[in-house]
């Protein structure tokens, strides 16, 4: 029998290590869990042992959680079987701060009565945590400039939730469909636990993890949904209403053969390309968050093949890949085409702005006529975040060729209030400041706002306004910009 003897690494990096003799059984933990946790060299145990035995059940990683622990699920849907548990452990628990980097699955906490359990901040508003959002229940950080990316000096997780595929014959794991922040919140914890989920994708880039990285697996739980499918928001599929059609029209005219193309988040900008964004153009290049449905299909077709591209020629960059369907899906796993990468590269305006021929495509909820562009609060109320259409648009302008594309309906609420408005609501956030609005796209034509005096820009968005609106614009712009 093995006899080993030596200090054995406590479960979280803050504790003490437990020193005790190792004889052929395992060391209970300081909660009374009997956990094998150790410390063993290339020499006397291989990635593959180290895996199995680093096994536990969702409910003991649960545990691990004490009270005024800051825990964390990072960018791409939470670990189901993690969550369930750490919601489980509501009543043992009091002043946990969690942090939902974008929320998926409804474990509960978005609800009244959660709070003094869990204080939960979000940084993306997303339909699960929307109604927490309107009661106030939760908070919400923005972030900083790089999107899902806190201040230098923020507090450090002492526990990270994730969710990643089986180890490969070298014991690395895949974080599936998107990385996100997901690897630098692991490396940042105290402990990392991951949910091991066999149906994940593998990809190229940069999106994979040893195992020795990782203090404990747990079995996935299924949710019951289909990953890769719906929303990149996570909000219900709807129909294409019949002007996003000939919103796509009017943006095709703006991209050129050898473009790299950058599409954003949200209803109107996600079904562009299943609605002929991109028919009849070639050599493109993508370098995005993620992949609306159709963009996998035309990497396939040879559309998007990165031929012209300044930066990873004949690569997909994304961080993301969702928002497809399920063969689409298939195709992309274990394709060299597609290169997955952390947010922290991806949007980076200066890694954006190298692209030559950048096209940004963002949707807006809101522009004012001086072009005021918002796109995440329609007053007070929080709709959305900016995610990555800040530096998008900053990297479009600073590219050589570039271009900054905000599409938007013209009306909203069954046609009953224009979206394109004299003054912003008060307290309405600014996204993209007016003297960085360059197209604006509604189902009525094509804007030009760069380098326009403020009666010109007036006079371009009435252009592209409802009809029913433009007599009362045209009169609030004579108002505002006019001699009286």
């Amino acid at each position: 029998m093995l006899k080993i003897v030596g200090a054995f690494c406590s479960p979280r990096q803050d504790s003490e290590p437990v020193v005790a003799q190792f004889i052929g059984q395992t060391l209970p933990d300081k909660s009374g869990n009997y956990i094998l946790s150790g410390s063993f060299s290339e020499q006397t145990m291989d990635w593959r042992e180290d895996y199995q035995r680093k096994f536990i059940t969702a409910e003991q990683a649960a545990r691990f959680v004490r009270s005024g622990d800051r825990v964390v699920f990072p960018g791409g849907r939470e670990a189901f079987a993690l969550g369930h548990a750490l919601a489980a452990r509501r009543a043992q628990l009091k002043d946990v701060e969690l942090l939902v980097t974008a929320p998926t699955y409804d474990f509960g906490w978005y609800k009244p009565g959660w709070q003094d359990s869990f204080r939960i901040t979000v940084m993306q508003a997303s339909a699960t945590a929307q109604p927490g959002i309107d009661g106030r229940l939760i908070d919400f950080n923005t972030g900083t400039l790089i999107p899902f990316r806190e201040v230098d000096g923020a507090r450090s997780p002492d526990v990270v939730f994730v969710e990643v595929s089986e180890p490969d014959d070298n014991g690395f794991c895949s974080f599936g469909a998107s990385l996100w922040d997901k690897k630098r919140r692991v490396r940042q914890a105290k402990l990392a636990v991951a949910e091991v989920n066999k149906n994940l994708i593998r990809t190229f880039g940069d999106n994979f993890i040893h195992v020795s990285e990782i203090a404990y697996f747990v079995d996935h739980v299924s949710s019951g949904g289909a990953p890769g499918q719906g929303s990149l928001a996570g909000r219900k599929i709807k129909e294409p209403e019949p002007y996003v059609k000939r919103i796509a029209e009017n943006v095709s005219q703006l991209i050129r053969d050898g473009d790299t193309i950058q599409i954003g988040v949200g209803r109107t900008t996600e079904p562009l390309v299943r609605q002929g964004l991109l028919n009849g153009k070639s050599d493109l290049g993508y370098h995005s968050e993620a992949t609306p449905s159709g963009i996998i299909s035309l990497v396939r077709d040879g559309v998007i093949n990165g031929k012209r591209k300044t930066l990873n020629p004949g690569k997909a960059v994304v961080a993301a890949l969702g928002g497809s369907t399920r063969e689409e899906m298939e195709w992309a796993n274990n394709n060299p085409l597609f290169h997955v990468v952390e947010v922290d590269y991806l949007e980076d305006i200066r890694v954006i702005a190298a692209h030559d021929n950048m096209v940004a495509i963002n949707q807006a909820l809101m522009i004012d006529l001086t072009g005021q562009i918002a796109a995440e609060t329609l007053g007070h109320r929080l709709m959305a975040v900016a995610g990555g259409q800040i530096v998008f648009v900053f990297g479009a302008w600073l590219s050589r060729g570039g271009r900054s594309i905000t599409v938007i309906p013209s009306t909203a609420q069954g046609g009953k209030v224009s979206r394109i408005v004299p003054t912003l609501p008060q307290g309405t956030v600014v996204t993209v400041q007016r003297n960085m609005a360059d197209y604006v796209v509604t189902e009525y034509g094509i804007a030009r706002l760069k380098g326009k005096t403020l009666r010109q820009r007036t006079q371009e968005l009435i252009a592209v306004a409802h009809p029913d609106f433009r007599s009362e614009l045209e009169q609030e712009a004579r108002r505002l910009y006019w001699p009286g």
